[in-house]
């Protein structure tokens, strides 16, 4: 049941439009997912390239119909459950509603650029953004309350990005460590959540106008943060998925009250195919220039729940321009855990000095040897894969002294090819440009060189994490598994969809296989779904534990 005072002050809003609106609420809700460009198939093609042109057919999860203003959006019927299919596990998809997909196009990231999603939880649009970057430059995903930041990270990993750092921090706290620091952020504040009527009665029943209210003050702290963390001639996008004026024209026109040096960008709605789709001036009690250029989109008039975004660029103004803080520079700890940063060149050099303990690097790379193709980088944007010298012969050979080799050349050559196999593990799972190799107790992560050091902030996944180094050995981690192409794989163990035996590993079972002992990739549908340990005819099933159905 619809509250009363909403209900009015959305008669008084809409008019002759509102009998068309309250209709919306005897419908059942839409339905949608995004496939993932960034999720690599056997045959080189991505989820987005496999899936996306199979208008209204049956993909085996769902049946998909283009949304207008999200690239790879789609709607499903309702009768569909992908959201059960072993392909969203595998990070082919993530389902979410249809108009929470424009604020990330609003955003319009770039590979390259530093992008802050400040309110990112459950990670939506986090995974969007991170879908247009492509594995290069630096995105932050940072959510205020634990429990959600924790599903935040979980999403991250399952959709396989790799230049993406998970914080748990209260905005206040980003702005003294980030200061004029990104090129584009995101705030798709906490609401009241009016457009989440329809599929939330929970959110209907916690309604009211003092809430609203509360809301929009709570929404004025975080634009100001998000305002001093942005550079002169950044772009910051506002969105909720409430109709409240107060929350939407009402809080744009506050924050460019008090910050003079942004200005408004008109929304390119016909592109979006949401002409029309304006925002309302007279609903602010102090309306700013080019307030209709803002977007609303009704339940009414689209096939969605309703949304409100607005895009706004600081412009640039005399004065300092500052960049990190000064005690982001310094070495720190998150979690009262050491944190070691390394180039490529440092963190396989250490190995020649860690004979009698277990090297950083040295069990990485053994890993990789054994388990990962011929890898060659003459091409940052591009790998090539080979099968040849791979088994352990072809590795003693390769770690002796060659003939006429000095010592000291030895050690050379193989610091070049150990850090070869590591820049090619990085590409392999998506990474662009340069990145740095990050310890955190045993735990070892990639991360894109752009990410600067974090110190005292709570970080959950700082980077792509590779995986555990343990006693005389290297275990490969669950986000390597969905992050890395599966041609990289030597050892990979074939699933269909639509068979018990997908459905059986997820459960986290065992089972009977024969071939060459090691560690295989569980692929489904030609995906990277987990890892696999075969030994004696049994694959040990490395699915992790929280995550089994």
């Amino acid at each position: 049941m619809l509250p009363e005072a909403f209900q009015e002050r959305m008669r008084q809003m809409l008019g002759e439009e509102y009998p068309a609106f309250l209709e919306t609420f005897q419908r059942a809700h839409c339905h949608g997912l995004r496939l993932n460009p960034l999720k690599t198939g056997l045959d080189g093609r991505s989820a987005a390239e496999k899936y996306g042109g199979a208008y209204g057919e049956d993909t085996g999860f769902a049946h998909l119909t283009p949304v207008s203003w999200a690239e790879n959006g789609y709607y499903y019927p309702s009768w569909d459950q992908p959201g059960k299919h072993p392909l969203h596990e595998a990070g082919v998809y993530y389902i979410q509603e249809p108009s929470a997909m424009v604020a990330a196009e609003l955003l319009d990231a770039q590979p390259g650029e530093l992008i802050l999603d400040l309110c990112a939880a459950p990670g939506g649009k986090s995974t969007q953004i991170a879908a247009k970057m492509g594995g290069s430059g630096f995105l932050l995903c940072n959510e205020i309350h634990p429990a959600r930041a924790k599903i935040l990270s979980e999403n991250i990993e399952r959709m396989g990005i790799c230049n993406a750092c998970v914080t748990n921090e209260t905005p206040e706290h980003l702005a003294e460590v980030f200061p004029e620091y990104f090129d584009r952020i995101l705030v798709d504040a906490p609401c009241s959540g009016e457009g989440m009527f329809r599929k939330n009665e929970e959110a209907c029943g916690e309604w009211s106008q003092e809430n609203v209210e509360l809301c929009a003050r709570r929404q004025d702290g975080i634009l100001d943060c998000a305002a001093r963390m942005l550079r002169p001639g950044g772009i910051l996008v506002y969105s909720t998925c409430t109709f409240a004026p107060e929350e939407n024209e009402g809080s744009v026109s506050r924050f460019m009250g008090r910050h003079g040096e942004f200005v408004l960008l008109p929304v390119q709605k016909n592109r979006l195919g949401l002409a029309g789709a304006n925002g309302i001036p007279e609903w602010a009690e102090k309306p700013v220039p080019g307030m209709e250029n803002t977007l609303r989109l009704w339940p009414q008039r689209i096939r969605g729940e309703g949304h409100f975004a607005a895009i706004m660029k600081k412009e640039a103004v005399p004065g300092e321009i500052y960049h990190v803080a000064d005690c982001c520079k310094e070495e720190y700890r998150i979690r009262k855990q050491s944190e070691e940063k390394y180039s490529l060149a440092d963190f396989v050099r250490e190995q020649r000095s860690m004979r009698d303990t277990p090297g950083k690097a040295r069990d990485l790379i053994s890993f990789c040897r054994e388990n990962l193709q011929s890898l060659t980088c003459e091409d940052a944007d591009s790998l090539t894969f080979s099968a040849e010298e791979h088994g352990r012969e072809a590795r003693k050979e390769k770690r002796g002294r060659q003939v006429g080799e000095t010592k000291e050349e030895k050690n050379s050559r193989q610091n070049l090819e150990g850090m070869d196999i590591v820049e090619a593990l990085g590409r392999a799972a998506g990474m662009k440009g340069e990145f740095q190799v990050i310890r955190f107790g045993d735990n070892l992560y990639l991360a894109p060189m752009e990410m600067p050091p974090l110190k005292g902030l709570k970080v959950l996944r700082p980077g792509l994490h590779l995986g555990e180094l343990k006693k005389n050995r290297f275990e490969p981690s669950h986000a390597l598994a969905l992050a890395l192409a599966p041609k990289a794989a030597v050892h990979r163990w074939e699933m269909k969809a639509d068979c018990a035996e997908a459905m059986n590993y997820l459960k986290g079972q065992a089972f009977h296989a024969e071939g060459e002992k090691g560690w295989y990739l569980i692929c489904v549908d030609d995906f990277g779904m987990g890892w696999g340990k075969l030994s004696g005819g049994m694959m040990k099933n490395h699915y992790p534990r929280g995550l089994r159905k």
